[in-house]
């Protein structure tokens, strides 16, 4: 089975389910509460996919791999992070705002960043980029989505939120059924690599989320905002780099696509155990 024809329509649900979440006052707050959301902003947009250059090139990861931490690093925050940012009590308006804005900037910057990490690798690997094709992709599986699901809910709110909730809880499944697939797919890979590959991703994680907390305190940011950007860095959307890298139109290699699926189970773990510290914490 090609892994391409189960991330296709859940990286398009998923994008129109964000947009059904939206509403006009989510935007007000890039003006109401410019400090958080440019913290947010730059951890994800910048400090994340110069993390993972640097943690790619000291664990000297193949090309293709690194091809791949470089695509998760750059891709979009998840629609996951929302429900993250609420168990661990930050603050998801917040949350839901960076996901919007970060789903908007990284149409442009995602074919920026990759083309770059894709010369940076030169003649190592014959994987081109075609970052018209990244461009259109993404524009037609991310950002008419959301308009969709924006206008849904704009004009049926009742309708908007039924869908939602149907959503909201097809929405791991699917996720967890895609991982399946493409471990039964490339399971001797995988268990080969998992040791280096994942101790890596790991390592990526968890740097990010220190920075997401250095950004915080460098914007004087505290409590549920904090908690809140910590989360965002930390949280990358996999489908979204997964259909990159699995498309036939962009770089239709699923090699470079398993790093975002070890990416996607270490991110899981390390959230919820980030998630189990503040509560712990907060019923002291």
């Amino acid at each position: 089975m090609n892994t391409i024809f189960i991330v296709l329509p859940i990286l398009t649900l998923l994008m129109f389910d964000l947009g059904l979440t939206l509403r006009p006052h989510d935007f007000q707050l890039i003006l109401q509460r410019p400090l958080p959301i440019t913290a947010g902003l730059v951890g994800q947009i910048i400090l994340l996919p110069l993390i993972a250059w640097a943690v790619g090139t000291y664990f000297h990861l193949s090309p293709l791999f690194f091809l791949g931490i470089m695509l998760i690093a750059c891709s979009p925050g998840g629609s996951s992070s929302n429900v993250f940012s609420m168990l661990a009590r930050g603050d998801v308006a917040l949350s839901v705002t960076l996901t919007a804005c970060s789903s908007i900037i990284t149409l442009f910057t995602v074919p920026l960043i990759m083309a770059w990490a894709t010369q940076s690798v030169g003649t190592a690997t014959d994987v081109h980029l075609p970052v018209g094709n990244l461009l259109i992709q993404n524009i037609v599986l991310m950002a008419v989505p959301i308009l969709i699901g924006l206008g849904i809910g704009l004009k049926w709110k009742n309708a908007a939120q039924g869908i939602h909730n149907v959503l909201r809880r097809a929405a791991f499944p699917a996720l967890i059924l895609l991982a399946t697939v493409f471990f039964i797919q490339h399971r001797a890979t995988i268990m080969q690599e998992f040791p280096s590959l994942g101790l890596c991703i790991s390592i990526l994680i968890l740097t990010v989320m220190g920075g997401g907390a250095l950004l915080s305190h460098l914007f004087r940011l505290k409590g549920a905002e904090r908690r809140t950007i910590v989360i965002e860095v930390g949280m990358q959307n996999a489908a979204q780099a997964i259909t990159v890298a699995c498309s036939p139109l962009v770089f239709d290699n699923e090699e470079i696509a398993i790093p975002a699926i070890i990416y996607a189970l270490m991110m899981n773990v390390i959230l919820l155990i980030y998630v189990a510290v503040v509560k712990a914490k907060s019923e002291k």
